[in-house]
C-alpha cells in the first residue's frame, strides 16, 4: 500500500473540506449584508432629529447612543475601557476676521485684505498670536523629502522667519514623471504637510500661495473652510510647536509682494520646481496680529471589537466618521446638514460589516476593531486623536479600511482605490474584486490629493497601511459617462450642503457589492499571519518599518 499516496489523498480531502467550511463561513458574512439593513441605518443617522451630527452637540449625544446600542445588540465588546467610547478633547478656535497682513520693505508698505487676498490663523491654542516684522523668505514648495532627494531648506535657516511656499509638489508643476509622482499629488504637496514642515524648520509664519489647479479647489473653499470657528485637538503643549501664524494668499497677492521685492513670481515659481533650488530671501518684513476666541469641549470616538481566536492581540480596523456639519441657523429654509452620503452611508456600512462579522460561526484569528470617529469634517481630528492615542498598539495593527461615502448609483463594473499603488493592500482588493468580476481602478483625479483628505490618512501618516476605497465609475446599467455625471452632480449640488439627504430612489445594491468586497478583504486580513506593508518609495513606509523593527 502506498502510504504517501493515501496521505496526500487525505490531505487533499481535508483541504477541500477546509475550503468548503471557509467558503460557507464567508458566505454567512456576505449574506448578512443587505440593502434593507443599509438603507434603514442611513435613514436613522441622516434623520433631521440627529441635527446634522455636529461634534459636541445634542446631535452627537443621539448619534453616539445609537452606535453604542447597535454594537451592543450585535454582541461586540467595548473597544475601550469606557463603555465603547474614547474621549476626544477639542477646542474651538474662532479668529477675529478684522486683521490685515502688512508687508514692508524697499520703501513701501503693502496691506493685504483678509478674505480677498489672504486668510490667516493660528493653530496654537492661544488668544493672541502674530508676526512682528518677520523676514519673508520664498522657500519654493517647502518640502524636505529624503526619498525623492529634495530639500527646499538646504543651506537656509528660516527660524523666526515667515516662509512663502507653493501648493502641491514639483511633479505636478512640471508634469515630469521622474519628479515625485508626476501628476499624482504626494503628501508633500498637501497644505497640512507644508504647515508641519514649517514648524519643524522653526518658522514663525507660513503662507501657502493658492492656485486653483494645483490646489484642486477654488479660493472660495479656502475662505469658507478657514474663516469660521474651527475645532482643533487640545494638545499638552497647546500647539506652541506650530508656527505662530499659518495661512494662505492668492496668486495675485503673491505676484504683488514679489514685485515689491523686485522679483518675478512666475520665474521664481518655475525655478522652484527644478532640482537644487535654493530658498530666496525677499528683503521684506511681515506683520500680522491674530485674535482668537477659544471654547473647549469634548467629543467621542466609538470603538467596538470582535475578539480574535488565536491572534487576538493583532487588529484589523474598519473605520468611518460619524460626524457632519450640524445646523446653520443663519440659513433660510432647511438649516440641517443631514450628511446622508457623507457620511451616514459610511457609518451604516460600518454597522453592516460589524453585523457580517458577528454572523460568523467562528471568529477570525485576529481581532476586528470597528471605529466610528468624530470631527473628520474639522480636519480628521477624531482619527488623528486615535492615531496618536491608540487603544491598541499600532505595531499590532495590521491595516485600516476606511468607508467615506458609499455608492448610491447601483452596481458598477469597477471599484476605485484612492492612492492605488501605495501598499500591498491593493492586491487584496484585486483578489476580492475578481469574485465579483470587477476591475480595480486608480483614483481618476490623483492630482487632487484625495488620499490625504479622509480618516484612513491619520493612520497612514503614522505608518499603518490604510485603504481608501471609493465607488466605481462605470455603471453596469448606464455606463461610464452617466456614472461620472451622477457623481459630478452630487459634488456640485449636494456635497456639504443641506441637500445631502436620504433619497428612497437611491439604488444601494452597488454599495452592498462594495461592502461585501470590503468584508472579503478584512476577513482575509483577519485570518492571515502576515503584515502587508507599504510599497517601496511610498512616503509612509519608513514609519512602518521603524515601528515593526521596534516590535521585533
Amino acid at each position: 500500500m502506498d502510504h504517501g499516496h493515501t496521505y496526500s489523498m487525505l490531505l487533499a480531502v481535508a483541504l477541500s473540506l477546509g475550503c468548503r467550511v471557509e467558503n460557507a463561513q464567508i458566505q454567512r458574512g456576505l449574506n448578512a449584508i443587505n440593502v434593507a439593513g443599509l438603507a434603514q441605518k442611513i435613514q436613522v443617522l441622516a434623520a433631521d432629529s440627529m441635527e446634522g451630527r455636529a461634534p459636541s452637540s445634542a446631535g452627537e449625544e443621539k448619534t453616539v447612543r445609537y452606535l453604542v446600542d447597535q454594537f451592543r445588540q450585535l454582541g461586540l465588546r467595548s473597544g475601550s475601557g469606557e463603555d465603547y467610547v474614547q474621549q476626544v478633547p477639542l477646542v474651538s478656535i474662532a479668529a477675529d476676521r478684522n486683521m490685515t497682513l502688512a508687508v514692508q520693505g524697499r520703501g513701501k508698505v503693502t496691506n493685504l485684505r483678509y478674505g480677498d487676498q489672504f486668510v490667516g490663523f493660528t493653530s496654537r491654542v492661544v488668544e493672541r498670536a502674530g508676526l512682528q516684522n518677520s523676514e519673508l523668505v520664498f522657500a519654493g514648495y517647502g518640502i524636505v523629502a529624503p526619498e525623492y532627494g529634495w530639500n527646499d531648506f538646504a543651506g537656509t535657516d528660516v527660524k523666526g522667519k515667515t516662509i512663502v511656499v507653493l501648493v502641491n509638489d514639483p511633479g505636478f508643476a512640471t508634469g515630469d514623471t521622474t519628479l515625485f509622482k508626476g501628476h499624482t499629488m504626494t503628501y508633500y504637496g498637501r497644505w497640512t504637510y507644508k504647515y508641519e514642515e514649517a514648524a519643524r524648520q522653526g518658522a514663525a509664519g507660513v503662507l501657502v500661495v493658492h492656485e486653483t489647479e494645483p490646489a484642486g479647489y477654488p479660493w472660495e473653499v479656502v475662505t469658507g473652510s478657514w474663516s469660521g470657528a474651527r475645532f482643533a485637538l487640545e494638545s499638552a503643549d497647546t500647539d506652541v510647536s506650530r508656527a505662530a501664524v499659518e495661512g494662505w494668499m492668492t496668486a495675485d497677492a503673491a505676484r504683488q509682494i514679489f514685485r515689491d521685492a523686485g522679483l518675478d513670481y512666475d520665474s521664481l515659481k518655475a525655478r522652484a520646481s527644478q532640482r537644487g533650488f535654493k530658498a530666496v530671501p525677499l528683503g521684506l518684513r511681515a506683520s500680522l496680529t491674530v485674535r482668537n476666541t477659544l471654547r473647549r469641549s469634548s467629543s467621542r470616538n466609538v470603538l467596538a471589537v470582535l475578539p480574535g481566536t488565536t491572534r487576538a492581540d493583532q487588529y484589523v480596523i474598519y473605520m468611518a466618521h460619524w460626524d457632519h456639519l450640524g445646523r446653520d441657523t443663519t440659513l433660510e429654509g432647511d438649516q440641517i446638514y443631514n450628511g446622508a452620503l457623507d457620511n451616514a452611508s459610511g457609518v451604516a456600512g460600518l454597522l453592516e460589516l460589524a453585523k457580517a462579522f458577528a454572523a460568523l460561526d467562528r471568529n477570525p484569528a485576529r481581532s476586528v476593531l470597528f471605529l466610528a470617529v468624530t470631527a473628520e469634517e474639522q480636519g480628521l481630528l477624531g482619527s488623528q486623536y486615535y492615531a496618536t492615542h491608540p487603544v491598541y498598539p499600532l505595531n499590532q495593527t495590521v491595516a485600516a479600511i476606511n468607508l467615506d461615502g458609499l455608492n448610491s448609483f447601483g452596481p458598477m463594473r469597477d471599484i476605485t482605490v484612492i492612492g492605488y499603488g501605495n501598499s500591498e493592500l491593493d492586491d487584496y482588493v484585486v483578489q476580492a474584486a475578481k469574485t465579483q468580476n470587477r476591475a480595480v481602478r486608480p483614483d481618476p483625479e490623483p492630482e487632487k490629493g484625495f488620499y490625504f483628505r479622509s480618516d484612513h490618512f491619520s493612520l497612514a501618516k503614522v505608518g499603518v497601511p490604510a485603504l481608501d476605497p471609493d465607488a466605481g465609475t462605470n455603471s453596469v446599467q448606464h455606463g461610464e459617462s452617466w456614472a461620472r455625471q451622477q457623481r459630478d452632480e452630487y459634488t456640485a449640488q449636494r456635497y456639504h450642503k443641506p441637500a445631502d439627504e436620504y433619497d428612497p430612489a437611491w439604488d444601494l445594491s452597488g454599495a452592498v457589492d462594495d461592502l461585501r468586497l470590503f468584508f472579503r478583504v478584512g476577513y482575509r486580513l483577519a485570518n492571515e499571519a502576515t503584515f502587508p506593508n507599504w510599497r517601496a518609495g511610498t512616503e509612509f513606509k519608513a514609519a512602518r518599518d521603524a515601528m515593526m523593527a521596534g516590535a521585533r
